[in-house]
């Protein structure tokens, strides 16, 4: 069979009503992204000419993460929800004059692995006109089945039509299908709606395309892949199955965590090799940590790049636009933000470091802030290298400190400094010989007025 190409049909439509959230279902996260994410990434597996998603509850808000997701792919709206087999209808205009196959994926089925995909257009290559994804269910309960003649797929059944004999089947549906995107469109327009909830079912095409001399076939895969999210807990449960396979991904491939089930990673994590994660760690969406660098515990991490054999925290916060040169050290309770750190840079600890460029070899003292907000506009600091900038500093942006400059422990800067230059900006001290004890007693005789009004 010569290929000409494949399409994805995303369903996305659905309200998921048992999550009782105002965020269409499709848009819950696992591994800090979207269900609709993993299922798109899943489909890129099949290198797809072309990608519609079909929406429908709370449409502009998932036809704006799909445009963030997948620029190119093409949105349509189911806007009255009538079952899966007139979801996929609703994708036939914006695929009339696509001559490849269609694979039907689930935005809220977020495991499918791509391998399994690449099965199924095996199956596909190999004659087979439908291709149904199955697996071996532990507890298939309510599961339609997948009943098969030989390597043929008679027919699938839903739960509540099945005979004794057919529920005793442990392979089950999972309602991913592939075929000739033409032929799939024809037999969705033959199904109809003669049921108790008045929809139109994918899977009746199954027992059309048979009736009509199509051969259809099924491949299985592990029933983990096949987890649908349908409520709170079974989101939990994804992110369970996530975070556990990515885990596992990152150690073997070198990555030391020293308590993995307490450190929670994105989908789009990378690491180094040699990288060394210690317990309570959280690495939000866009973080690389390249090779020997060390994330100390209950730090979090988001946007950020932290750079070669440097070391963060512990209780360090990395948030977006971090960058963390090579062997650059971030201690406890330091926050950056969209600061650029250069090579060996220390900001050990109680520091606040945002909307700046800190030079090498810099050290920032306990306590510096770099002032970056007046209340309308966020402005730059910039730090030269081998500067020296005092415990308590606070640098009021925009300023500059130069190479090898320093700052005295304690002062407000406000103007630039250059470089090899210290800058001193506190007030004199004065010292009062007596004035403590006589401010004492003033106070105490306050409190002991207030205490006998209160009488």
């Amino acid at each position: 069979m010569t290929t000409l190409g494949t399409a994805l049909i995303v369903l996305a439509a659905g309200q998921g009503s048992r999550m009782l959230s105002g965020l269409p279902k499709v848009l819950h996260e696992v591994g800090a992204q979207p269900l609709l994410a993993h299922a798109l990434g899943a489909g890129a597996a099949l290198d797809p000419e072309r990608v519609v998603v079909v929406t429908g509850h709370g449409a502009a808000r998932v036809e704006a993460a799909v445009g963030a997701i997948a620029p190119g792919a093409v949105t349509v709206r189911q806007d009255r929800q009538l079952g899966t087999g007139h979801a996929v209808a609703q994708a036939r205009p914006a695929l009339a004059d696509f001559g490849g196959d269609a694979v039907v994926l689930y935005g809220d089925t977020p495991f499918i692995a791509p391998q399994t995909l690449r099965r199924m257009a095996e199956a596909r290559a190999a004659g087979n006109d439908v291709v149904v994804l199955g697996f071996e269910a532990r507890e298939p309960g309510r599961y339609g089945r997948l009943i098969t003649d030989g390597d043929r797929l008679d027919r699938i059944v839903e739960f509540k039509d099945a005979t004794e004999t057919e529920r005793a089947v442990r392979l089950c549906n999972s309602g991913v299908v592939m075929a000739r995107a033409a032929t799939l469109f024809d037999l969705v327009a033959a199904v109809g709606n003669d049921n108790a909830a008045g929809e139109y079912y994918l899977t009746d095409i199954v027992q059309i395309a048979n009736a009509r001399g199509l051969r259809c076939g099924a491949v299985t895969c592990d029933e983990a892949e096949t987890l649908g999210i349908n409520t709170r807990a079974e989101l939990a449960g994804a992110e369970a199955v996530f975070q556990a396979r990515r885990r596992a991904e990152v150690m073997a491939a070198g990555v030391t965590l020293v308590a993995p089930d307490t450190v929670f990673l994105a989908a789009d994590t990378v690491f180094g090799r040699d990288v060394v994660v210690e317990p309570n760690v959280v690495f939000g969406p866009g973080v690389r940590v390249a090779e020997g660098a060390r994330i100390r515990a209950f730090s979090h991490l988001e946007g950020a790049q932290v750079g070669a054999g440097a070391v963060a925290g512990p209780y360090a916060r990395l948030r977006p636009g971090t960058r963390l040169g090579a062997g650059a050290r971030i201690g406890n309770f330091v926050e950056t933000k969209n600061a650029a750190l250069g090579d060996g840079v220390k900001v050990n600890h109680l520091s606040y470091v945002g909307d700046a460029e800190i030079g090498a070899g810099t050290n920032i003292g306990a306590g510096t802030i770099t002032c970056n907000y007046d209340g309308v506009l966020k402005h730059r600091t910039v730090v030269g290298t081998e500067a020296f900038i005092g415990s308590n500093t606070m640098l009021v942006a925009p300023v500059s400190v130069g190479d090898r400059a320093m700052t005295a422990s304690g002062s407000v800067i406000t103007a630039d400094v250059p470089a090899e230059a210290l800058a001193l900006a506190r007030a004199r001290q004065q010292n009062k010989p007596g004035l403590a004890v006589k401010l004492r007693a003033r106070l105490l005789a306050i409190k002991a007025g207030l205490a006998r009004k209160a009488e």
